[in-house]
């Protein structure tokens, strides 16, 4: 980028940018979260007790602090931690 003269907004300028750091990293924690909420439901499809042990605190920290940096809505994190768990109890018990 060139240098700006005085009166171009500078600081303007410079909020575009962290905002767009800011966007591509709730984006990668974002995708981290769903690829991680994915393999827990496929390992509790498949009823693999050691997997879903093992994924389930993993997921549910990942959707918690989500809700708490305001990335998802909190309710949103909290509705998909409550619906994993009861899922990954129901998987659980019946085997």
């Amino acid at each position: 980028m060139a240098k700006l003269k005085t009166g171009r907004h500078t600081s303007s300028l410079k909020e575009v940018r962290k905002a767009n750091r800011r966007r591509w990293s709730n984006v990668a924690a974002k995708t981290g979260t769903r690829d991680l909420t994915k393999e827990l439901r496929a390992a509790i499809q498949s009823k693999d007790a050691a997997k879903v042990k093992e994924l389930l605190p993993k997921a549910m920290s990942n959707w918690t602090k989500l809700g708490n940096r305001n990335t998802v809505h909190p309710a949103n994190a909290s509705r998909k931690i409550a619906r994993l768990s009861r899922a990954a109890h129901k998987a659980l018990s019946v085997s």
